[in-house]
């Protein structure tokens, strides 16, 4: 395993953790100042989310790559599933249009949260066939824009309505049945924790499907399934075996801090939280 007692280069913030992926969150801060607040402690990466961006992502990439870091991802897709994914030929429209932003702000990956179960269907079988159905439409779109599609499992509290992908399993096996080089997965601590099966998980899809690694932990006592995350070493998630599961899988790339936390972290001066992080990172991660 790396050791970021000594080196922290890897630690990436993803800007949700800053409240800024939700309206009325947060201290608000621009791109440029998220950028020049992460390159000043260390970080090496960064990685935005599309409301962020609007019609600048050429620019705020080109200033994240000057001031030293890379952008590692851009969250996310539309969902492609589920009640708000009803008219395929809209969301695939909207996707590609998501790759498009990826593209033009030079991000490695763009995230996929699938969408909870689609109308007329019971249970996630079919919603995870028609999510197949559509990633394998799409990949070869983002290939041609150099973008790696990433799948996140979501925890399966949220199978009825944000992913009916919950675990590991099911997300390598759609990375096996569209067989495309730009398609894999992305680990998140938060969703992930749980799963017993994990490990033999990744090491099926091996490091060339292993594009993301998600830091935070999961709260004995959370308050909200959505909302509520823990910082690192805060919950009961055990991150150092985690990240030995990934990087045992060959994973080598940035980990990046997302933690939604309306009533503590985002409530906080972020220079603040961004130190924080810097210190959760080299001890308990």
């Amino acid at each position: 395993m790396r050791d970021f007692s000594i080196d922290h280069s890897a630690l990436a913030l993803n800007t949700a953790s800053l409240g800024h992926n939700l309206d009325g969150h947060g201290a608000g801060w621009e791109p440029e100042r998220i950028i020049d607040a992460c390159a000043a402690r260390g970080f090496g990466s960064i990685v935005f989310w599309r409301r962020e961006i609007g019609t600048r992502a050429i620019a705020i990439g080109e200033r994240a790559r000057a001031a030293g870091l890379s952008v590692a991802g851009l969250c996310r897709t539309p969902f492609l599933v589920g009640t708000q994914a009803i008219d395929k030929a809209m969301v695939l429209d909207e996707a590609k249009a998501s790759i498009d932003m990826a593209a033009g702000l030079g991000a490695a990956v763009l995230t996929i949260v699938v969408g909870g179960v689609h109308p007329g269907t019971k249970g996630t079988a079919e919603s995870l066939k028609i999510v197949a159905d559509r990633v394998a439409a799409l990949a070869p779109y983002a290939a041609e824009r150099n973008v790696k599609l990433a799948l996140e499992p979501l925890n399966p509290v949220y199978a009825g309505n944000r992913s009916c992908l919950t675990t590991m399993r099911d997300a390598v096996d759609i990375c096996d049945a569209v067989d495309a080089p730009n398609l894999g997965i992305a680990v998140d601590v938060y969703h992930v924790w749980w799963d017993n099966d994990l490990d033999t998980q990744l090491q099926r899809a091996g490091k060339h499907r292993i594009f993301g690694y998600h830091l935070c932990d999961w709260l004995a006592d959370t308050s909200d399934v959505l909302l509520d995350r823990g910082m690192m070493g805060d919950g009961v998630a055990d991150l150092k075996a985690l990240r030995k599961s990934v990087e045992g899988a060959g994973y080598a790339g940035p980990c990046e801090v997302e933690i939604f936390s309306a009533n503590t972290w985002w409530k906080r001066d972020p220079g603040e939280v961004l130190d924080v992080m810097v210190d959760r990172f080299r001890t308990v991660c």
